[in-house]
């Protein structure tokens, strides 16, 4: 248990890392929609989508992922503290399934840079924000 902080801390950074690629992806699905006649500049922020997905958000969301189940192998009993954890689990399934849908979307854009519109990515960037407000406050507040 002495590397458990170090572990949490690890985590946490991880989870903003993740978090911040989540958050970023969908604005620059918005500016590759809205830009969808300009090939030079599509062509451009598809090389911006494929490394932030790539290089930032797959590394941060294993980070997160396998931070997160050695500190629940290292903790077993957090699991009868209450059922924020189990909520916080189903909110991160969301959350990876969040995630490989953003790859989704990048690998259409690609093929049809008119694939749906700029606001339906606008409400689409809500989403992790959500998730994570949610997440926060199971962890911080464990209201059950």
């Amino acid at each position: 248990m002495a590397y458990y902080t170090w572990i949490l801390a690890f985590h946490v950074m991880s989870f903003v890392s993740w978090m911040a690629m989540l958050f970023y992806l969908p604005r620059l699905f918005i500016y590759h929609r809205e830009n969808a006649d300009t090939k030079a500049f599509t062509d451009i922020v598809e090389v911006q989508e494929y490394k932030l997905f790539k290089y930032i958000g797959v590394p941060a969301m294993w980070a997160t992922l396998i931070t997160g189940a050695l500190m629940l192998y290292l903790n077993t009993g957090i699991f009868s503290s209450g059922g924020w954890m189990h909520a916080k689990l189903v909110a991160i399934a969301f959350l990876l399934a969040y995630h490989f849908s953003l790859n989704n979307i990048r690998n259409t854009l690609i093929e049809n840079p008119h694939y749906k519109s700029s606001k339906y990515f606008r409400l689409y960037n809500e989403v992790p924000t959500l998730l994570m407000i949610f997440i926060v406050i199971m962890v911080v507040v464990k209201p059950f």
